[in-house]
């Protein structure tokens, strides 16, 4: 068996741990600590995350979309396959190294999705560039961690407690979807949307394209077309998990 070469490492902006980029032969992973984010045979689920929003969307006008973690590209890809000419589709990667590792030793499998007019990758805090932009986009799809828990930043709870979630149906467009990967379901996320005044899908994704293996976790929360729902004010402070 080919063995796995580690190609490089980052460290977490926060100081909670070190991203390792290995490869075996084509293959290449992304590991925090003994957890396995990505691997570029498996994308399937990844690109579900675009393709699922697109179908729900339907056609809409210039649409903007907001992807939370760069990744190995597979959403980007699809979401960019997705959407017509007129897209705007905006990637915010927290860890400069995993931009760097696309542009470099992955650059195969990112092929010439980085230097399409539509994209723009931004090395910024995904949470912040949702509390920056009030009614801006018609889709968020958050593929930042393992699932609503935060594995990766700590930080990143902050975008699935309820505080998050208020901030991201502010900065969505009435009708507009937030979409947002998990390896599992989590019964509390689902609730906790719901409290949010999302309407809410849950959906099993194949991990492989086979449609064969592990399934993983999408939620399509959207956001309502008129705000008659929910009257009171956002929540402020940490929210409570």
């Amino acid at each position: 068996m080919i063995p796995w070469i580690l190609l490089d490492t980052a460290k977490l902006p926060d100081g909670s741990g070190e991203l390792r980029l290995k490869q075996r032969g084509s293959e290449f992973s992304i590991m925090l600590g003994s957890n396995e984010l990505m691997n570029s045979r498996l994308s399937g689920s990844e690109e579900a995350l675009a393709t699922l929003v697109r179908e729900r969307l339907g056609q809409k006008p210039r649409p903007r979309i907001l992807i939370g973690g760069l990744g190995m590209g597979f959403t980007l890809r699809a979401a960019l396959a997705a959407w017509g000419a007129d897209a705007r589709i905006e990637v915010a990667e927290l860890v400069p190294a995993v931009v760097a590792w696309a542009r470099g030793p992955m650059a195969e499998v990112f092929g010439a999705c980085l230097d399409d007019p539509r994209a723009t990758i931004t090395v910024a805090d995904v949470a912040s560039v949702i509390g920056a932009a009030p009614a801006g986009y018609d889709a968020i799809l958050l593929d930042v961690d393992n699932g609503p828990e935060g594995l990766t930043v700590a930080g990143n709870d902050a975008l699935y407690g309820e505080t998050g979630l208020w901030l991201a149906q502010a900065a969505l467009r009435p009708g507009g979807i937030l979409a947002v990967w998990s390896q599992g379901p989590d019964r509390r996320f689902t609730q906790r949307l719901v409290r949010a005044g999302f309407v809410v899908e849950e959906l099993m994704v194949r991990a492989s394209r086979s449609r064969r293996g592990a399934k993983h976790v999408i939620w399509l929360a959207a956001r309502q077309q008129a705000e008659t729902t929910r009257k009171t004010a956002a929540p402020t402070g940490r929210s409570r998990r």
